[in-house]
């Protein structure tokens, strides 16, 4: 054994006699050791390298319908979510997830709202929140069921925006939750599958429904490249919709209408 080896050896032994050197020091050698420049990399008394990054000012949420994965760029849904991420580049956070997958959704909705990191949200940071949820089919329904979940939470929700709107088994695409300060629905009525033609407030005091607005597709129809054959044979109203670059464009201005009037350079 060398003789740094046999210093390093008697140290030890002297720290493991007296504790509460580990418990001090160990913690500040184990950070040097996974990452030796962090502590050089601030100044004295700076916390900068631990900062994490301010929660956002606005969060904008979509759901794709049927068994589409969130980044299939086929579809109007993160067609849109990669324009917005494109016009702003901070204060806005947007993404997309898969209609069966609430819960990673929720959680992330609540760890964005959690300025202080508590793990829960103070009554400032539920009144601060601002949330935009949209999406197509059961998507559109999951947009809902998002909605309902953060009511729980005690969540404001700045808007909700459904495209033909198709409920889940036991689910309720129809009805929009007190905690929901605007909705809006476009639906169409042709094919084996079709949307929501109605929604309401359940509270009409707290909600502003902006409108039920129906397509028909019999003499204008739309193109839907990239769908598989049988999407275009058995239900192509439903994808036309989805499609349609009228109805998200109207979607798209909709949501840039509540975000921050600064845009990120293109």
């Amino acid at each position: 054994m060398g003789r740094s080896q046999q210093e390093f050896s008697r140290w030890l032994k002297f720290a493991m006699n007296h504790s509460y050197i580990l418990r001090s020091v160990l913690p500040i050698f184990v950070l040097c050791s996974l990452s030796p420049n962090l502590l050089a990399a601030s100044p004295a008394g700076s916390d900068s390298a631990l900062a994490v990054p301010p929660p956002p000012d606005i969060i904008v949420m979509g759901f794709v319908g049927g068994f589409v994965r969130h980044n299939d760029s086929v579809h109007q849904e993160v067609q849109l979510a990669d324009r917005l991420r494109k016009d702003y580049s901070s204060g806005v956070d947007v993404s997309v997830f898969a209609n069966h997958q609430g819960r990673p959704a929720h959680d992330r909705i609540l760890r964005l709202l959690d300025a202080g990191h508590h793990g829960t949200l103070s009554a400032e940071e539920k009144r601060d929140a601002r949330v935009i949820l949209y999406g197509h089919s059961w998507g559109a329904s999951e947009a809902l069921n998002m909605a309902r979940e953060l009511e729980k939470d005690g969540v404001h929700v700045l808007l909700t925006i459904q495209v033909d709107s198709v409920s889940k088994l036991g689910g309720d695409d129809r009805f929009i939750p007190a905690n929901v300060a605007r909705a809006v629905n476009f639906f169409q009525l042709n094919g084996l599958l079709h949307g929501q033609r109605r929604i309401e407030a359940v509270n009409p005091q707290r909600t502003r429904i902006l409108g039920n607005f129906q397509f028909d597709y019999r003499t204008t129809p739309v193109r839907c490249d990239g769908y598989p054959w049988y999407a275009q044979l058995f239900m192509k109203p439903h994808i036309e919709i989805e499609s349609d670059p009228r109805v998200w464009n109207r979607v798209d201005s909709l949501i840039r209408s509540e975000l921050p009037s600064t845009k990120a350079r293109r």
